[in-house]
């Protein structure tokens, strides 16, 4: 018995040794995984804003993390880095020091700083999951987009006219972290700025007529020349090298040596080195015993984390019996089109030549009263909204439907996409020419957070999935076609 024992321990003790030696993210993963070596080239010199994990293999919030941090980085994907540092590896613990780590995980935004290889860095402080991480990098990329108007446009343009410009026209007030990115790596030889489509001058000047619409200005007298491609990160650079270059990632310039080091200055780092690292290590070390015994007692949180409560709201004053309710009079939109029947749903999105294509899956089973589900309900109310708001304005924009749970075709949509079954409410885009589909993975079906989905589909931000065979007909059997619905 206790032979068994010992090997069960040996063998124990051998995948802990594989762990702390290979980290928990493996190589195919698409978070960016560095060391203290490469920590300066990979993410310091870096010309995107990145985020970055502290962690230990054995500590169990890491592992509870790892999900939802690499669902953050298909994200981030062509936006930002993130990345992660294997603190328990030895030759790492002196630089998980000096970065002033003491728990795990810890998340570090890193920014670009006005020198190269010299950037801001600030800890990561919000909710851990994917859709917060993502949202709250995005909003730290540094915004170089100059917002012109009709009245200051004429000073925007005289303004370095022998530099290359780039203008997007939006029918958004924000700011695109794909624009705000493309800005940072052209940052010194392309100008960038955003007009709004109310600003009638402009757009009478460029010619725009749908939204978003890209130009370039090459610099002098040249006329601006348009951008026909999609909206995604490499279409968009390919277009807009012809004209500028991007910044390097880091400085070309080598230093030159300076003869012989000072002594002084090298048992200083050398001491600070040794300092940062077994402070590091005791702290490393506290966590790891602290995190083993509560494990052994069937705790779940570890002691070095910050798990304070979020401040609560103060209690309203109770609202008397007798007062009178306040009528509340809903703003109507016409309803999206609901495609009832499988053959519908295959001509207008599911063909090898149909674009881009909403779709609200409704719930097979309802309640009792027959009603719809409340995120449903919602995700419709939402959609009406951004729909009739794009038609009242003349806007071009992707088609949205409802596709009824007694549609054959949403079993199977639900099967091969793997979405949740027939009970639940889901949503997600269909690109039939170019096989993709992005599903709508967030819990809040507000207008905001519809749109806030619908713009990025739209700009080409975001992780698309491939869409599996035996979805998209095939163009033989397709039925005539209405007109396509235009792509952005």
């Amino acid at each position: 018995m206790y032979s068994s024992v010992i090997k069960t321990l040996s063998a124990a003790l051998y995948l802990i040794g594989v762990a702390h030696a290979d980290g928990i993210y493996s190589k195919s993963s698409a978070v960016l995984q560095f060391d203290g070596k490469s920590y300066d080239k990979l993410i310091a010199k870096s010309n995107l804003v990145s985020i970055v994990e502290f962690y230990a293999p054995w500590c169990g919030h890491c592992q509870n993390l790892k999900p939802a941090y690499e669902k953050a980085a298909k994200g981030l994907k062509d936006l930002a880095q993130v990345a992660a540092i294997n603190c328990d590896d030895e030759s790492n613990k002196a630089f998980c020091g000096s970065m002033g780590v003491q728990g795990f995980p810890t998340l570090k935004i890193v920014k670009p700083g006005k020198k190269v290889g010299r950037p801001s860095v600030e800890e990561y402080k919000g909710p851990r999951t994917a859709s917060d991480i993502i949202d709250t990098v995005k909003s730290a990329i540094p915004n170089h987009v100059k917002r012109v108007s009709d009245e200051g446009l004429d000073d925007w343009l005289k303004t370095d006219n022998d530099t290359a410009k780039a203008v997007l026209f939006s029918e958004k007030g924000t700011t695109s972290a794909l624009l705000k990115v493309l800005a940072l790596e052209y940052l010194g030889s392309l100008a960038f700025a955003q007009i709004r489509s109310k600003e009638s001058e402009a757009v009478e000047l460029f010619g725009a007529q749908e939204y978003p619409t890209l130009f370039v200005l090459p610099g002098g007298s040249q006329e601006a020349v348009k951008f026909d491609g999609t909206f995604t990160k490499e279409s968009m650079k390919e277009f807009l090298s012809k004209y500028a270059k991007p910044a390097a990632k880091s400085s070309s310039k080598k230093q030159k040596p300076s003869g012989k080091k000072p002594v002084k200055d090298d048992k200083e780092e050398s001491q600070k080195s040794e300092s940062d690292s077994s402070t590091f290590s005791e702290a490393s070390a506290s966590q790891s015993s602290a995190e083993a015994s509560s494990e052994a007692a069937g705790a779940t949180s570890i002691t070095l984390e910050d798990e304070s409560n979020p401040t609560e709201s103060p209690s309203p004053d109770p609202v008397p019996e007798d007062a009178p309710k306040p009528v509340e009079i809903p703003e109507l939109h016409p309803p999206i089109e609901a495609l009832i029947e499988e053959q519908y749903l295959k001509l207008k999105c599911l063909g090898a030549k149909t674009t881009t294509c909403i779709l609200a899956i409704l719930p097979k089973v309802t309640d009792e009263e027959g009603s719809l589900s409340d995120a449903a309900s919602a995700a419709l109310a939402s959609l009406a909204e951004i729909a009739d708001k794009h038609k009242q304005r003349g806007g071009k924009l992707f088609p949205f439907f409802s596709i009824p749970g007694r549609n054959t075709g949403a079993a199977k949509l639900r099967n091969e996409l793997k979405l949740k079954d027939e009970t639940h409410f889901q949503m997600v885009a269909i690109n039939g020419r170019r096989g993709w589909y992005r599903h709508f993975e967030s819990e809040d079906f507000g207008v905001n957070s519809v749109e806030t989905w619908v713009d990025a589909i739209r700009l080409g931000e975001g992780q698309k999935s491939t869409l599996p065979d035996g979805i998209i007909v095939a163009e033989e059997e397709e039925a005539p076609k209405s007109p396509e619905h235009g792509e952005l």
